[in-house]
């Protein structure tokens, strides 16, 4: 048995995509900045491919910019906003955020940055009254994830973002885990910048966009500086192949969503349905508003690493929303935000669901779960004895 439900860590690149990239590879090798024919065939795949992404979050072609992907896209927006101050202002991130947010943001604190953490109720929501309140008059920046990487709760970005556009406050989204899963617009949307990653949608690993607003676009300060390529808000010549895969995945999922979020949704609410009932497995996130091949639980008693090696063992991926540190498991940072006690933020897994999940496969994990469960906890309770 190897069944892959990890596909929120990453996604197999699909056939077709390959076959683009390779094509692209054999043909339109040259470089798009180059005024000769090879030049301008890069080019043209290039914009094809720019418009394509464009398409998937209703955006103007114009306001996307390639880069290496999320981690890029996030410091990126965190930067180039933050750059165009001489003193530091204040952001608001939420308590949650991605460690590509938290981290830079971080760093900004170091500089002298005012930055606040907003918390989470239990479903790891942010409360549009709480960011209303945490606005001051220095607030340049708001940061807040569309979809959470390990508890799969969706935040109402129509209503943060209103806030934000009131306030005459910048609206940055990390929207990686959301965007190819779940229909997004940010023409009707207030969104100024998106973040998004290919190879969580069957793309290649290695590209990914980030999208801005055109307002903001006029006082963006890249991150990354040389050539002026990307229309001077992102230096280095591009990676015309990887380009190309992903806006053919872009193309996929579009056509694709609404079947595959059906599909995925029947699929994910038959495993919660068999696995909701086993002793200790606690459900985390909020059980509507979240991605649909997403599902995630805490265990009070047993860490999610122990779990998750485990069920790699009998050919089963899923993944620990514990870290480890000097061999001993650390509790996650997101539980503990959405008010979990430290054993339990030990004890958090995810299951996430794709392409080639199949009914068949949602019964056997479940199966598997279950006696891995109760195996490891009958062992755990024997040594304690």
């Amino acid at each position: 048995m190897a069944i892959y439900l990890d596909y929120s860590a990453t996604t197999p690149t699909r056939p077709e995509v390959i076959s683009e990239i390779t094509e692209v590879l054999q043909s339109a090798w040259g470089n798009p900045s180059s005024l000769h024919s090879w030049g301008e065939r890069s080019l043209i795949v290039m914009e094809q491919a720019r418009q394509r992404v464009a398409d998937l979050i209703n955006a103007d072609p114009d306001c996307i910019v390639f880069t290496s992907g999320g981690t890029e896209a996030n410091n990126t927006a965190i930067m180039a906003i933050t750059r165009q101050y001489l003193a530091p202002q204040h952001i608001i991130i939420s308590a949650i955020e991605h460690s590509a947010i938290s981290q830079p943001v971080k760093y900004l604190e170091s500089l002298g940055w005012q930055v606040t953490r907003l918390p989470v109720d239990r479903d790891g929501k942010v409360s549009p009254p709480t960011l209303a309140q945490a606005l001051r008059a220095n607030t340049v920046l708001v940061s807040i994830i569309y979809a959470h990487n390990e508890i799969g709760t969706i935040q109402d970005i129509g209503k943060l973002g209103a806030i934000c556009r009131e306030a005459g406050v910048l609206l940055h989204t990390d929207a990686v885990q959301a965007v190819g899963r779940i229909p997004i617009d940010v023409q009707r949307q207030p969104i100024d910048l998106l973040s998004l990653s290919g190879h969580k949608f069957y793309a290649p690993q290695g590209i990914g966009a980030l999208y801005i607003h055109p307002q903001v676009a006029q006082q963006f300060i890249p991150l990354l500086m040389g050539g002026g390529q990307e229309q001077n808000r992102r230096s280095g010549t591009p990676a015309v192949a990887l380009i190309a895969g992903l806006g053919k995945s872009a193309a996929l999922a579009k056509q694709e969503m609404a079947t595959e979020i059906g599909r995925l949704q029947a699929l994910r609410d038959r495993l919660y349905h068999h696995l909701r009932n086993i002793p200790d497995l606690i459900p985390v996130g909020s059980l509507t508003q979240r991605l649909p091949h997403h599902l995630s639980f805490a265990h009070p008693h047993l860490s999610g690493r122990q779990i998750v090696h485990a069920l790699n063992h009998k050919g089963i991926a899923i993944s620990s929303g514990s870290a480890c540190s000097s061999g001993k498991t650390q509790p996650s940072p997101t539980l503990l935000a959405l008010g979990y006690d430290e054993t339990t933020a030990r004890g958090g897994i995810r299951i996430s669901l794709g392409r080639e999940t199949t009914e068949a496969d949602i019964d056997q994990v479940a199966i598997a779960l279950e006696e891995t469960i109760h195996s490891l906890s009958c062992s755990q309770f024997a040594k304690s004895g």
